[in-house]
């Protein structure tokens, strides 16, 4: 399977520049006038594509309420709520998805989702979405992974919490069932995540185990990491995005707003840019530079005869004298000649 192939209209795999994701999710807080606002902020940030997730409540859950359907009490955001109501709240609905859809791409945004459902691959399939991505949770779920890879659309698979078997088998089955290329995401998947559990040096570690392009599905606050993550290889950034997260909404804690994602395409771009070669030596953009290294300079003027001193001669910029490690074979030598302050110093001199 190649390392490098189309995402929309953009290419997307190992030495690309950062394909940066704006990942919607529910901060639409139900309301599809500030979803398509959202679509609107996307497009001006100069972000690459928007990103949907396409369930309904119980297409990811059941309405039960025991202590297996609720997020565990301590949990930062959403300590305590029920699967069913939390889903309910934070999901986008199916009607919702064309004129979202329709609205990014009128814009120039490449737009997919993750589907979670057969219900929501078919949806996406109506819709010619242009990849599809599995969540974290979702890796496991290999019966959903052949369906997606069915497509033949390219797969961006999230790792959040998986091992490296599980992440095998996840690659195995999106290969074998036909993927149109596969891209993983390394992930934390806590929400927020702190920085110091991004372990971004295993980018290049997924690269070489699985043999396709990484990238970052990122929960941080801020954007430092996933700039931090173009050094380490990544070639895909995923970030949530929120018009305002005084706002609220159930993603809002671990989004950025417009003008920090619009700051996250322009400095991945530049980390991207500052990758550069593995030569050492002087870049073209630095040879004007070099004409103002130090060297040797007659800093007084002196007649012929006179002895080289440290009073005559320096070592300062610019280039063009002798080197300054001569210094210490012409001191004391005599002037061959009357020689005038700001002169470069060469052996004929002496």
């Amino acid at each position: 399977m190649g390392m490098t192939f189309k995402i929309g209209s953009h290419l997307v795999g190992t030495g690309e520049r950062p394909f940066v994701v704006a990942e919607m999710s529910g901060n639409h807080n139900g309301d599809l006038d500030r979803a398509l606002s959202i679509v609107d902020a996307v497009a001006a940030s100069g972000a690459h594509a928007l990103k949907l997730q396409t369930y309904r409540p119980d297409t990811i859950t059941i309405d039960v309420d025991t202590p297996d359907f609720r997020i565990s009490g301590g949990h930062e955001l959403w300590g305590g709520q029920n699967l069913y109501r939390l889903y309910e709240k934070a999901h986008t609905p199916y009607e919702w998805h064309r004129p979202i859809f329709e609205r990014a791409r009128a814009l120039g945004l490449t737009v997919f989702s993750s589907p979670f459902d057969a219900t929501a691959v078919d949806l996406l399939e109506e819709l010619d979405a242009s990849a599809y991505k599995i969540a974290s949770s979702e890796l496991v779920d290999l019966p959903l992974i052949r369906l997606v890879a069915a497509t033949g659309k390219p797969m961006v698979i999230s790792t959040g919490m998986a091992t490296l078997a599980e992440i095998d088998a996840a690659v195995r089955t999106a290969r074998d069932g036909g993927a149109g290329g596969i891209v993983l995401l390394a992930c934390t998947a806590s929400y927020p995540a702190p920085p110091a559990d991004s372990n971004l040096r295993r980018i290049p570690v997924l690269a070489d185990a699985f043999g396709v392009p990484v990238g970052l599905s990122d929960h941080t606050p801020g954007i430092g990491v996933p700039v931090a993550s173009v050094a380490l290889g990544a070639c895909f950034i995923e970030k949530h995005v929120t018009l305002d997260r005084a706002d609220g909404g159930v993603d809002s804690d671990f989004s950025l707003n417009p003008t920090e994602l619009a700051a996250l395409v322009v400095e991945s771009e530049r980390a991207y840019a500052a990758l550069g070669g593995t030569a050492v030596g002087p870049t073209p953009a630095e040879q004007e530079g070099l004409r103002f290294r130090r060297s040797l300079y007659v800093v007084a003027d002196v007649r012929a005869g006179d002895e080289v001193t440290v009073h005559n001669v320096r070592s300062i910029r610019p280039a063009g004298g002798l080197p300054p490690v001569e210094i210490d074979r012409v001191l004391g030598r005599r002037f061959t000649a009357d020689v005038a302050r700001g002169t470069a110093l060469s052996w004929d001199l002496v």
